[in-house]
């Protein structure tokens, strides 16, 4: 992987990550951000050449989790080694921002998609898979992140009624930018650049087939990444396998991200209130402190639901996430309780050795 970009600031370099990493700096190590990850390894980018680097297994050891480890977008403190060894990884900078999701199926446990991201691209096919309940889940992880949501809706040149599919999206999407573009006519592209610039990082996440890597390559402006045909019922193919920051010509980088086949929350209470704020406002216009929302006179939600102010299926998925976070702060609960009591079995093996 050849980088284009030269210089720290271009990389999203600042005042802040300059003092985190000033005491590293006087012992003789280098900062780089990590461009790409892949099982055991990661690429960085610095003022030199792109370098592969990996973890220490001191860093392994002390991690309480993955949120403690590297992601791509980060920035890492490293020890650069001649050929053909492999530079060691000594520190994580702070995080300025990160997107964070339960990884898919029955695990209890966090991934970190992208870290250190400026403006989230939520990428939304115009087709018939447009899912506002999904755009409600993608915006709600986005203002948990500390990232900025853009909605980038795609395939505009295929959809029968782009009035209709737009106005399902500005229902749930309330202050949120919306961009309708299309990757086979050009048409909207160019209003994505004002997002672009040195030093600002964009991500895109979305579903698989949604338009992605063909958005980098609109983006960049040459084929940088695989796209595949279109199927015979006119979704996309998921190409992306691994997650990648890409330089732009604008300035800046753009990371693209694999396809997400569910996506499941992890810590997002500041978030559904951004997402749901119309929702969390009538909640306060309600006569009662501790309204259920069910049946009691002068609730505000109830009175929107049935006024057509507020849509029913938007109240439901604003309860289904909240239950959804409800349940699985219970099964953090629990695997932190177990791991503590394996580490207390640990502590007593060891001691009788």
């Amino acid at each position: 992987m050849d980088s284009t970009i030269e210089r720290s600031h271009d990389l999203g370099w600042n005042d802040e990550l300059e003092a985190s990493f000033e005491p590293y700096g006087q012992r003789g190590f280098y900062a780089a951000r990590v461009a790409a990850q892949y099982k055991g390894a990661y690429v960085l980018y610095w003022d030199g050449p792109d370098l592969w680097a990996e973890l220490p297994g001191r860093m392994l050891h002390r991690a309480e989790g993955v949120l403690d480890l590297p992601a791509v977008g980060d920035w890492v403190v490293f020890e650069p080694l001649p050929p053909p060894s492999r530079s060691m990884i000594q520190a994580l900078l702070p995080r300025r921002s990160a997107f964070v999701r339960k990884v898919a199926g029955q695990t209890t446990r966090e991934q970190v998609v992208a870290a250190n991201v400026d403006v989230v691209f939520l990428v939304n096919g115009m087709d018939e898979d447009l899912n506002p309940r999904r755009i409600e889940r993608y915006l709600t992880l986005a203002w948990e992140s500390g990232s900025s949501p853009v909605i980038v809706l795609t395939k505009s040149d295929i959809c029968p009624d782009l009035e209709s599919a737009l106005a399902d999206v500005q229902g749930v999407a309330l202050g949120v930018p919306i961009h309708i573009v299309s990757n086979v006519t050009g048409d909207g592209i160019a209003e994505l650049g004002t997002y672009m610039g040195s030093g600002r990082t964009i991500a895109l996440l979305g579903s698989s087939g949604v338009g992605k890597s063909s958005l980098v390559n609109s983006l960049v402006g040459e084929e940088v990444q695989t796209v595949k045909e279109i199927r015979e019922d006119g979704r996309g193919r998921h190409t992306t396998t691994h997650r990648e920051l890409i330089s732009l010509p604008q300035g800046g980088l753009v990371l693209d991200t694999p396809g997400m086949r569910e996506l499941q929350l992890w810590e997002a209470s500041d978030g559904i209130q951004g997402s749901f704020e119309d929702i969390v406002l009538l909640a306060h216009s309600c006569r009662f402190r501790d309204c259920t929302h069910r049946s009691e006179p002068g609730c505000a939600i109830r009175k929107a639901i049935n006024s057509g102010k507020l849509k029913a299926a938007r109240y439901e998925s604003y309860l289904k996430l909240q239950r959804e976070l409800r349940f699985l702060e219970t099964r953090r609960d629990k695997r932190a309780r177990s791991e503590a009591r394996k580490k207390i079995r640990a502590r007593a093996r060891a001691r009788r050795r």
